[in-house]
């Protein structure tokens, strides 16, 4: 039995982070911060024993909770996966002091948050991975989204450092760096914004939610064991 902590797992990259570890035999637990309903439809598909915590992973001790929930649930931690993230585009000269800190606290304080938590379970077992969803605008950054930008570039420097800090451990540390991936957001944009889109992208299409899940089985893998520190791109070559 391994058991996989997932942090915002209601939509998305999330939902298919749980239903692809969940196909892996992985126990899970979910956290949400708002979306309850979401993740009981989805506990009730996957055939694997499944908790679900609420949470704000920007508050320390609430992301503690989630750590101490999992542990106390399953006796052990083998994988974190801090998914959990909010985007407040803006131009900077219209863009609110609020709407910085916001993203800044759930995407690179959140990841601080649950990484320290559970970083001393896995210290004790002497194994764990842990796997930050970042992005790729955080490699090239993007107009409108400095905060998200800045958030994503934080959480890249934060797994370099803190794999170099658990490596004698037994715990590896890894980003995934997405790009244009397809959700309920790109179908909503227009035609014309999407051709513009996809003009930047070398194979010519959006990625799905499982092509980034498919890493994260990867990446969670024993055929990973001897890979630390190292952010994937998973962006159809947008910025290579």
């Amino acid at each position: 039995m391994k058991v996989a902590i997932i942090t915002g797992a209601s939509r998305g990259i999330g939902r298919s982070i749980a239903i692809a570890l969940a196909e892996e035999g992985y126990n899970l637990v979910l956290n949400y911060r708002k979306s309850r309903e979401e993740l009981e439809e989805l506990a009730g598909i996957l055939k694997t024993e499944t908790v679900l915590v609420q949470g704000d992973v920007s508050k320390f001790d609430e992301a503690e909770n989630i750590i101490k929930t999992a542990k106390e649930s399953f006796g052990q931690i083998d994988l974190l996966v801090n998914n959990a993230g909010i985007t407040k585009d803006n131009l900077l000269l219209r863009m609110t002091e609020e709407d910085f800190d916001a993203v800044q606290n759930i995407n690179l304080k959140g990841t601080f948050n649950c990484t320290k938590h559970v970083s001393r379970i896995m210290i004790k077992q002497r194994f764990g991975k842990i796997i930050n969803i970042a992005s790729v605008v955080g490699i090239t950054g993007n107009v409108g989204q400095a905060n998200y930008a800045a958030s994503k570039a934080g959480v890249i420097g934060f797994t370099k450092s803190v794999a170099r800090e658990l490596a004698a451990r037994n715990i590896t540390v890894n980003a995934i760096a997405p790009g244009f991936i397809q959700s309920k957001m790109t179908d909503a944009i227009s035609e014309e914004a999407k051709k513009a889109s996809l003009e930047r992208i070398p194979l010519g299409k959006f990625g799905k939610p499982e092509d980034v899940a498919n890493v994260v089985v990867f990446l969670a893998s024993e055929k990973a064991d001897y890979i630390t520190g190292q952010v994937v791109q998973v962006d159809g070559g947008m910025a290579i």
